[in-house]
């Protein structure tokens, strides 16, 4: 067999994730349940591989427990970091319970304790960040906003102060909004504009570890409070510090 032939074969779970039916991980789960088809036939042997031009089908329980599936924004405060515990800090998570969801909150869902099981960080706010913070049990939305091909862009709100003596320049500036370089990369360019005097409006579509102060140290500006407030079409909006609400069936980031 030749290579180019070898190499036009993929793994089904790789495969339906191009085809944003599910996250791999999903995909494993559904294949192991006998829940995914291959040109009408059930799959179920993990690692399979396909061509391209199958076609690759889900049973309808596949749907069913995808719809069941929750995502949740939480205005995140200082001091809880956005993943796995560590440091003695608590992981965002932690105020997923009854008495922290928001009151205005519009969402019919249901706060059930099995919704917390495989809920993770689509994205991250460091520990000193505030802000929206979304968490979710579907893998697509999760790949949608933190896959490597994501356009989804990112709201920041953050108060600085400029070390050096004036203000910033507006070649500086400039360079905020594109031209910099990061760990031997440029960086996307952005969106960045004075909101008032000692607040910047960030708009990114990437978010590399601390990436909003690190562009702000290389101009002289020092951070004093960063706060996310929009992810593509989804704001923070009055969403109280500490809380929390379901993202709502016809909200779309």
């Amino acid at each position: 067999m030749s290579a180019n032939f070898e190499q036009s074969l993929l793994r089904l779970s790789k495969r339906m994730s191009e085809l944003g039916l599910c996250s791999r991980r999903e995909a494993d789960e559904w294949i192991a349940k006998g829940w995914v088809r291959v040109d009408g036939k059930v799959v179920s042997e993990l690692g399979t591989k396909v061509y391209p031009s199958q076609k690759v089908t889900v049973e309808r329980q596949a749907a069913a427990e995808q719809s069941k599936r929750v995502t949740i924004l939480i205005n995140k405060p200082m001091g809880y970091v956005s993943g796995q515990a560590e440091d003695g800090y608590k992981p965002a998570v932690t105020l997923i319970r009854p008495e922290n969801r928001w009151s205005g909150d519009t969402s019919p869902e249901q706060f059930h304790p099995t919704q917390l099981k495989s809920l993770v960080p689509a994205g991250r706010l460091d520990i000193d960040s505030v802000g929206l913070l979304v968490l979710t049990q579907d893998g697509r939305i999760a790949k949608h906003l933190i896959g490597q091909d994501t356009e989804i862009d990112k709201e920041y709100l953050v108060r600085v102060q400029y070390t050096k003596p004036g203000k910033l320049p507006d070649a500086d500036l400039k360079k905020l909004n594109h031209g910099l370089w990061m760990d031997g990369k440029p960086l996307l360019p952005a969106k960045v504009r004075w909101q008032n005097d000692d607040q910047l409006s960030f708009t990114l579509r990437e978010g590399k570890k601390r990436q909003i102060r690190r562009m702000c140290e290389m101009v002289g500006l020092k951070v004093i409070g960063l706060k996310r407030v929009r992810i593509g079409r989804v704001k923070l909006g009055e969403l109280p510090t500490g809380q929390w609400r379901y993202l709502n069936a016809d909200e779309r980031f």
